[in-house]
């Protein structure tokens, strides 16, 4: 009988079919409260395979309605992607992100950061309340009702997002789950919603994902500083780019490629966030740095994610239908 040489066994395993992606369901029991690659990973994950979890609130408040962790923004995982190196890019689908329970809660102030010092000096309401808001996912609308308020009951439609979506930091670093950066993180940007693709850099081997900071609901510019904090079930696929280095986050919906830039000030964000869709349309839609600007500079769009975080985030994004044909 011929013997096994490494050759044949290099060409029997050629020609078994690759593994099918998997499905986890991992329900989380720790949580972090930095972006760091010295925590373990909670799960390890192959590309393309499918993770079904859950997160819990800012304020640590679990789908039960339990304390579990402290706040602000406990993540679940992180997640370690085999085959994930630096110089690498992850891409995360998210195919679900809906609310576990009934209630909700929100602040009632404006922030800070988004008033002028007379408005602020000029307030009749100066105590910070947290309002209680009930979830109906049947109908599709979060409600308050309140004496506090005028008018006294608002409501308004349903829209769960993810404030939170990052990798490990680069560097060793250890960064706080309150900020947003080009790891990804506290972007709490309102429509990172279900159907989304998140790119982001991989800085540690493994990438190692975390997730969470859920909200029923959040205004653009999160501008009360929260969204509408509640738990989360989350489904997503990961899948794994190898070297493609990118420097920012960077989302693709039906419509847009959009990146999201963090740094404070405001207009050093709109610049991170400007120069790396220049970028990626240069390296992955056939445009000169000419081409990128003169299109740009007639077809980009912009929002403001946050303006609360230690970090504030723009948006800088391009139809994809306005796209030349190639």
């Amino acid at each position: 009988m011929r013997p096994f040489t490494a050759f044949w066994i290099l060409a029997l395993a050629a020609a078994l079919p690759a593994a099918s992606p998997e499905t986890h369901r991992f329900i989380p029991e720790r949580f972090y409260n930095t972006y760091s690659a010295a925590h373990p990973p909670a799960l390890r994950v192959k590309p393309g395979d499918r993770v079904v979890t859950k997160t819990i609130d800012a304020a640590g408040v679990d789908w039960d309605g339990k304390p579990v962790a402290n706040g602000p923004n406990p993540q679940t995982g992180p997640f370690y992607l085999e085959g994930a190196e630096p110089g690498d890019m992850i891409v995360v689908t998210f195919d679900k992100i809906e609310p576990n329970r009934a209630t909700a809660y929100s602040g009632s102030l404006l922030a800070p950061y988004a008033v002028d010092p007379a408005t602020i000096n000029a307030r009749v309401d100066r105590e910070p309340k947290r309002m209680i808001w009930n979830i109906d996912k049947a109908r599709g609308i979060a409600w308050i009702e309140s004496p506090d308020l005028k008018p006294s009951r608002l409501e308004l439609p349903l829209r769960p997002m993810l404030g939170c979506v990052g990798v490990a930091p680069a560097r060793k670093e250890a960064i706080l789950t309150s900020v947003p950066g080009a790891f990804g993180g506290n972007m709490d940007y309102a429509w990172l919603n279900a159907g989304v693709k998140v790119m982001l850099p991989v800085n540690e081997p493994g990438a190692l994902l975390f997730i969470g900071d859920g909200h029923a609901r959040q205004g653009e510019g999160e501008v009360a500083g929260t969204g509408l904090e509640t738990s989360m079930d989350v489904e997503f696929s990961v899948d794994l780019v190898k070297k493609k280095a990118i420097g920012w986050p960077r989302m693709e919906t039906e419509t847009h490629l959009i990146v999201l830039g963090s740094a404070r000030p405001l207009l050093e964000a709109l610049q991170h966030a400007t120069s790396e869709l220049q970028q990626w349309l240069i390296a992955d839609y056939g445009f000169s740095e000419r081409g990128a600007g003169t299109f740009m500079g007639q077809a980009a769009e912009y929002e403001i994610a946050n303006v609360v975080d230690p970090s504030f985030t723009v948006v800088a994004k391009v139809r994809k239908a306005l796209l030349p044909r190639r």
